[in-house]
């Protein structure tokens, strides 16, 4: 009998309670992982490289699974742990670990768990310490890690145990450089997105699955939003097309509800406003959010954020977003998932992060830089700026009527006229070729209406793009007029600038960045006042 005495208080446990954790063999599959009934379809890369990396000999092997919240990293995580870690390790423990006490009383509890006569004996901090001695002391155990908000917090623990297997999910795409080998996690494909959901819409019999692939795509392939989707449909018993059309028109309740029984956290709406409550320290990337949000989701230059801070402050910013996986960063140009996209521009009473005034901000935001940026439509050199800049433009004017002399009013008008010039531009190309083709019949390859319809010719192609059919003929302009009328005649020294130009433009565009800002600059420049100009 051994009896430990604490705070005053005595307890009786048995004698192996006081065996040392080095000398404490694991119970035999021990394992705590939550049951995950639901589908699980896809991930066959994920999964292989977990097999490669956890599976595999060796010292310690940190795995950290990331993406956007309601990607399926905890779904991943426990699948692999379930059928593939518990016939090879043992404990396979689960740890919330999105704070750092979370992560004590899942140490703790594993420590009860190993040593069951210790329950309700020691203090958490005592027990804490007992499970990293046993962690630190074995091999062949595998402890998922879920949902850590800072690399930093699990950094001790990492740091303790030098022979086993830690699996981790987070948010967080940065940080692991140090202490994990990251693995990022995507959105489904299409045939997985229907997938499940034909999966749990079936589960109960058949269904009629009408609208299934398009509204898959609306959802982007996240899994969440899909069984979101799927336990409303079961529930209210309509069909996938019918949740597109609920979607469409009531799109904040529909983000933010979810299913009977179905924990209310777990929706898409409330999972993105626990990522944007931890950012919420600067107003900033918020802010940012939701001025992407009225673009087009992707190809956003990050020039047009240039209106709202500059510096390090935008930078830092922006790479916040993109550390919790709420954007992602391409060189110059942003991306936003296009369900975040949708939802950041949803306006909510009730999510701080998307009242009702802040969302109409963001659009006046979004509008104002896109009219800074926009070029000359006149100009058809800076087209590649206009074919840029479209889909935003188009995104951010088409959901109301806007008020005439506003800048949305301005982006709609500048975008029709663009339009109409491409059209007739396009048209004009079949009136010139026959132009071209009647004036060689009638009066020769080399007569000087024939030179300036080919000339002509070669313009409408530019107009629309197509230099590698203005090139050739703006080579044959060059060539006649130089046997005609010699080297150092005007309209010899025009056809070599206009071949000259031809050339140019398409090379310097593709060595160009993809920065709207940096074209501006060097073929138009944009005065400080152009807002007011215009």
């Amino acid at each position: 009998m051994n009896v430990l005495i604490q705070a005053g208080q005595a307890s009786v446990i048995p004698a192996e309670a006081f065996t040392r954790m080095a000398d404490l063999p694991p119970p035999p599959r021990l394992t705590n992982v939550p049951l995950r009934t639901g589908l699980f379809v896809g991930r066959g890369q994920a999964l292989a490289r977990l097999d490669e990396a956890l599976e595999g000999p060796g010292g310690a092997v940190v795995q950290a699974v990331h993406g956007l919240g309601g990607i399926g990293k905890s779904t991943l995580a426990a699948h692999w742990a379930a059928t593939r870690g518990g016939t090879r390790f043992s404990p396979v423990w689960w740890i919330t670990a999105d704070s750092t006490a979370a992560i004590d009383a899942g140490l703790a509890r594993l420590a009860t768990a190993l040593q069951p006569a210790l329950s309700n004996v020691l203090p958490l901090e005592v027990l804490r310490e007992q499970a990293m001695q046993w962690l630190a002391t074995h091999g062949d155990w595998l402890v998922i890690l879920d949902n850590v908000n800072d690399p930093a917090d699990v950094q001790p623990l990492l740091a303790r145990a030098p022979d086993g297997r830690f699996l981790i999910t987070s948010r967080r795409a940065t940080g692991w450089h140090r202490l994990a080998t990251p693995v990022a996690l995507d959105v489904l494909d299409q045939a997985e997105a229907v997938a499940l959901l034909s999966g749990i819409l079936t589960h109960e019999g058949e269904r009629d699955l009408a609208g299934a692939d398009d509204l898959c795509t609306e959802l982007g392939g996240l899994p969440l939003a899909i069984e979101q989707a799927g336990a409303y449909m079961t529930q209210a018993g309509i069909i996938p097309r019918e949740y597109a059309e609920l979607l469409a028109d009531h799109p904040g309740a529909m983000y933010r509800d979810g299913a009977e029984g179905v924990d209310p956290a777990r929706t898409v709406a409330r999972v993105w406003q626990v990522t944007l409550d931890r950012l919420a320290d600067d107003p900033l990337p918020g802010q940012i959010l939701r001025v992407l949000a009225w673009y087009a989701p992707d190809n956003i230059p990050r020039a047009l954020l240039g209106h709202l801070v500059s510096g390090p402050a935008l930078v830092s910013a922006v790479g916040r977003l993109a550390a919790y996986s709420m954007i992602t960063v391409k060189s110059d140009t942003l991306a936003v998932h296009r369900l975040v996209h949708a939802v950041a521009r949803t306006p909510d009473p009730d999510d701080p992060h998307r009242l009702p005034e802040s969302i109409a901000q963001a659009r006046e935001q979004a509008a104002t830089a896109l009219t800074r940026a926009l070029p000359d439509r006149k100009e058809f050199g800076l087209w590649p700026v206009w074919r840029m800049l479209l889909p935003h433009v188009d995104a951010v004017t088409h959901q109301a009527e806007p008020e005439p002399g506003s800048a949305l009013h301005f982006l709609r008008k500048e975008a029709a006229l663009l339009r109409l010039t491409l059209a007739t531009a396009a048209g004009q190309i079949e009136d010139r070729q026959r132009a071209l083709s009647e004036s060689v019949r009638d009066l020769g390859e080399d007569h000087p209406d024939t030179l300036l319809a080919r000339d002509d010719l070669a313009y409408s192609y530019e107009y629309v793009g197509e230099w590698d059919r203005s090139i050739p003929l703006h080579e044959r302009n060059l060539q006649a007029r130089l046997r005609l009328l010699g080297p150092d005649h005007r309209d010899t020294v025009h056809s070599r600038r206009n071949l000259a130009d031809a050339r140019r433009w398409p090379r310097t565009y593709a060595s160009l960045p993809h920065s709207t800002q940096q074209l501006l600059d060097i073929y138009h420049g944009i005065p400080a006042n152009a807002e007011d100009e215009r």
